[in-house]
C-alpha cells in the first residue's frame, strides 16, 4: 500500500515525458516472464501510424489489433501491407480481437480472418448457441478461441465464471480472455479466477477500475480498486505466459499520459 500511495503520489506530478522515460527505462526484468501488450480498443481514436507511434514511444512490442486498423475483410495483400507497418516498427500482432459473433456466417469470418493475419488466437464473443459451432472451428483451424467478458452489463459473460462454465468441458483450446477491470465490475475474485480457470486463461486485459462496484470507472492502473501485486503473483505462481495486454480506456483522446503511467505502473509491481 506504501508503494501504491508513493507511486500513485509521484505520478501526479510527473509530466508525460517523466512518465515516458519511466516506462523506458524500466521496460525488462530478468525475474520476469510476464509480457506487456497493448488491446487495441484502446487506439479506437488514433490512426494506425499514430498507433505504431505510440507503442514505439512507450516501448511496447506486442498488440491485439482491433479491426479499426486491420478490417476484418482485408484482403491478403491489404493484411500484409498492414503487418509489414507493424513489424517495421517493431510490433507483432499477436492477436485479433476483440470480435463479436452472432452467426456461424460470422464464426466463419473470424477464423478466416485469424488464419489470413497468421495469428494462433481470436480474441471473441461468440452466442451460446455458437459455442459448439466455435469449438468445430477451433479443431478444424487449430486457432484458440479467448472468450472476453465485459462486466455487469455484458448479458453474456459478464465474468470469467460465465465462460468457464460454459467452455470447461469443450476443447483445451476454448479459453478466456480475462478483462480484470470488468471482472471486477462483475463481483469476481481476481486471484481466485486466475488461480481456478489458469489452463483456460489464454489472454489479460489489463486495467484498473474505480471501485469495485458495478458503476466504476475506468482510471489509470495504480489508482484504482485493484490489487495489483497479489494479481501478479497469482499469474506467476500458474505459470501464465500469455500478454499481459494494457486496455486504457480514460482520456482516449489524449490516452498517452494515462497510459505511460499505467505501463509504468505495471512494470513497477512486476518488478517487486
Amino acid at each position: 500500500m506504501l508503494r501504491r500511495k508513493f507511486i500513485q503520489s509521484s505520478a501526479m506530478i510527473l509530466p508525460a515525458t517523466g512518465l515516458l522515460s519511466f516506462t523506458q527505462k524500466y521496460s525488462h526484468y530478468k525475474n520476469t516472464p510476464l509480457d506487456i501488450g497493448i488491446a487495441g480498443y484502446t487506439f479506437v481514436h488514433y490512426s494506425l501510424d499514430d498507433s505504431i507511434a505510440i507503442m514505439k514511444r512507450l516501448n511496447i512490442r506486442y498488440l491485439s489489433v482491433k479491426d479499426f486498423h486491420l478490417p476484418l475483410d482485408s484482403s491478403p495483400a491489404q493484411v500484409k501491407e498492414i503487418l509489414d507497418k507493424y513489424k517495421a516498427g517493431g510490433i507483432e500482432v499477436y492477436t485479433v480481437g476483440v470480435i463479436y459473433m452472432k452467426t456461424e456466417a460470422e464464426v466463419d469470418r473470424a477464423f478466416d480472418y485469424a488464419k489470413r493475419v497468421g495469428v494462433n488466437m481470436i480474441v471473441g464473443v461468440p452466442t451460446y448457441d455458437l459455442l459448439n459451432y466455435t469449438e468445430k472451428k477451433v479443431r478444424a483451424y487449430d486457432i484458440k478461441m479467448a472468450i472476453h467478458n465485459h462486466g455487469p452489463e455484458d448479458k453474456l459473460y459478464p465474468g470469467p465464471d460465465d465462460i468457464y462454465n460454459r467452455i470447461n468441458k469443450m476443447d483445451k483450446r476454448m479459453g478466456i480472455c480475462l478483462d480484470i477491470g470488468h471482472a471486477l465490475r462483475a463481483g469476481s475474485d481476481l486471484v481466485r479466477s486466475v488461480k481456478d480457470f489458469a489452463p483456460r486463461i489464454f489472454d489479460l486485459h489489463i486495467k484498473d477500475v474505480s471501485a469495485a462496484q458495478a458503476d466504476a470507472k475506468s482510471i489509470e492502473a495504480g489508482r484504482g480498486a485493484i490489487e495489483f501485486k497479489p494479481f501478479v503473483d497469482a499469474l506467476r505462481s500458474i505459470g501464465y505466459t500469455g500478454k499481459c495486454s494494457i486496455e486504457y480506456e480514460k482520456d482516449m483522446k489524449d490516452l498517452v499520459p494515462g497510459l505511460a503511467e499505467s505501463i509504468g505502473y505495471f512494470r513497477g509491481i512486476m518488478a517487486c
